[in-house]
């Protein structure tokens, strides 16, 4: 019998004869208790997988960062005086050469330890692992110099905002390499993402994409490659017009299919399904919160004739949030392997 890591492999590898694999996705604090109340097990997530029969395991190698003094990688509010929110603006929103990045602190992968990542992966030999430094670059540079400011800077200042993201992937490509360089074989996908569109279309422009985002995502997949690893690349939104970019760029799997955001619906995507496989797909904007669990099975069974056998049938975001009731993930998990 396959394990559940031979059964996604063979989906990503696209010689999968139909195995039914899930992944439930990352049941939110909230949701935790609810859903070990409804099934009967104790009040944990890796419960909650078990009882599923869950095929996946996503495991952020971030926790290896051990900086001795407890910062984070970034300080997007270094040297400022007043707090920070979702809308202000960080420490190079006001920085017009690219040499005054170089004041900067910036991070140093000598203090990733992986020992522990790499035992928890060990864990899970049998499951398909995602793994990977999360590499969230594109709200790093958000984050530095305030979102609205940063859509400014590429038609005003192109070459700060290269710079600034030349830097921090920088360090996630020599954070990535370091990690995937010690995992060996323990695991076989490397998953990062950025979340590049809105519920209507792309957060900026394709053109801007490929000039401020591509040439990133080609250096983080490079790595991956390097240690033979599929690539998964997670956007939330409608990303449909760079899905082609995003191949032509090596990435092998999507995630998460967000089903109500235009164009990336089962039926749009299936066109790319000769080069990708696909985890998600399942929405978990309206769906699963109102539908019985037999529309459930029901929606599961669409998904999979459509995009099948390419597909880890799981939600259309990994946040399952307490609104979405149990039996629904349930009659999913059961659903995938029918």
């Amino acid at each position: 019998m396959m394990t559940s890591r031979e059964k996604a492999m063979a989906i990503f590898e696209h010689r999968s004869k139909g195995e039914g694999v899930m992944w439930t996705g990352h049941p939110s604090n909230a949701a935790v208790p609810l859903f070990a109340q409804a099934y009967g097990i104790e009040p944990t997530r890796e419960a909650i997988y078990s009882y599923l029969n869950d095929d996946c395991r996503w495991i952020v190698a971030n926790s290896g960062w051990k900086h001795p003094e407890g910062k984070p990688f970034f300080d997007y509010s270094w040297g400022m005086e007043k707090s920070r929110n979702l809308s202000s603006e960080g420490c190079f929103a006001n920085a017009e050469d690219p040499k005054e990045l170089d004041a900067y602190p910036w991070p140093d992968v000598k203090y990733f330890d992986f020992t522990d990542v790499y035992e928890e992966i060990e864990k899970f030999s049998d499951k398909m692992v995602f793994t990977g430094i999360w590499t969230c670059f594109f709200h790093d540079v958000c984050d530095f110099l305030g979102m609205e400011n940063y859509f400014i800077q590429m038609h005003e200042n192109p070459a700060l905002v290269e710079a600034l993201t030349e830097r921090i992937v920088d360090f996630y490509v020599e954070a990535s390499d370091k990690f995937f360089a010690g995992l060996g074989d323990r695991a076989d996908v490397m998953f990062f993402g950025n979340d590049l569109g809105t519920q209507r279309d792309l957060i900026i422009s394709p053109d801007a994409f490929r000039k401020f985002i591509l040439p990133s995502i080609k250096r983080l997949v490079a790595v991956g490659k390097k240690y033979n690893k599929k690539v998964m690349v997670h956007s939330c939104g409608s990303i449909y017009r760079i899905i082609p970019d995003l191949i032509e760029a090596g990435v092998d799997i999507l995630h998460p299919l967000q089903a109500q955001a235009a164009n990336m619906s089962a039926d749009h995507l299936k066109q790319f399904k000769s080069d990708l496989a696909f985890v998600g797909g399942i929405d978990a904007q309206s769906f699963f919160v109102n539908a019985t669990p037999d529309e459930v099975r029901a929606e599961v069974h669409r998904v999979k004739d459509i995009l099948g056998p390419n597909i880890i049938i799981s939600p259309s975001h990994e946040e399952i949030l307490p609104n979405v009731p149990p039996a629904n993930i349930l009659a999913m998990a059961q659903a995938s392997r029918e």
